[in-house]
């Protein structure tokens, strides 16, 4: 089978959609953010990728932000966080916020798992800025947990695909992490 190229911006890789708050001005913004990742285990640390936008000049000024994860009934309200900018809408008004122990970490009491994180890094890109926030606390509710862990069923979180830039939600579990190449490992031929 031959490969074609394709670009350099149709990378097909599902990005889980989080809703990304800081503080600017005295009061609580939120931004859609898809570009998140953990990057560290211990200390547990998450990067969020963006632009010179309103978020990120409070994440600059404070050192602190928030990572919401939103579930599927909050598709509408992520996207028109990603379709405003808080320097012309007071977007702290579609949310029941809260603080933990970070207070200009805004957290979503409507998102089923929230984390306060202190940054501890910035990288400065071309266009966009990577921050690496060390998590503090993360929040969540009973409901959302199975054995005292969230439930990824029970949070129902959401995807972004680029670039066709459609929402997905998470499909069925397919296979079972650091086991199901198990079998395969024992064929392989050691060095």
């Amino acid at each position: 089978m031959e490969k074609i190229s394709i670009g350099n911006n149709a990378f097909l890789l599902p990005m889980p959609m989080v809703l990304v708050g800081s503080r600017n001005e005295g009061r609580a913004n939120f931004m859609a953010v898809a570009w998140v990742s953990r990057v560290n285990a211990s200390p547990n640390a998450m990067c969020i990728a963006i632009g010179n936008k309103f978020t990120a000049e409070g994440i600059f000024e404070n050192k602190e932000f928030s990572i919401n994860i939103p579930s599927v009934d909050l598709i509408a309200k992520t996207d028109l966080m990603g379709l405003v900018s808080g320097r012309e809408y007071d977007k702290s008004k579609e949310f029941d916020i809260f603080y933990g122990s970070l207070k200009n970490a805004p957290m979503i009491r409507e998102c089923p798992v929230t984390m306060e994180c202190r940054l501890i890094e910035s990288v400065r890109l071309e266009v966009d800025t990577i921050f690496i926030g060390e998590v503090r606390n993360a929040w969540t509710e009973e409901k959302y947990l199975t054995n005292g862990a969230p439930d990824i069923t029970k949070v129902s979180p959401f995807c972004l695909s680029m670039p066709d830039n459609r929402y997905w939600s998470i499909g069925e579990q397919v296979g079972k992490a650091w086991h199901d190449g198990l079998e395969l490992k024992e064929k392989l031929e050691k060095i």
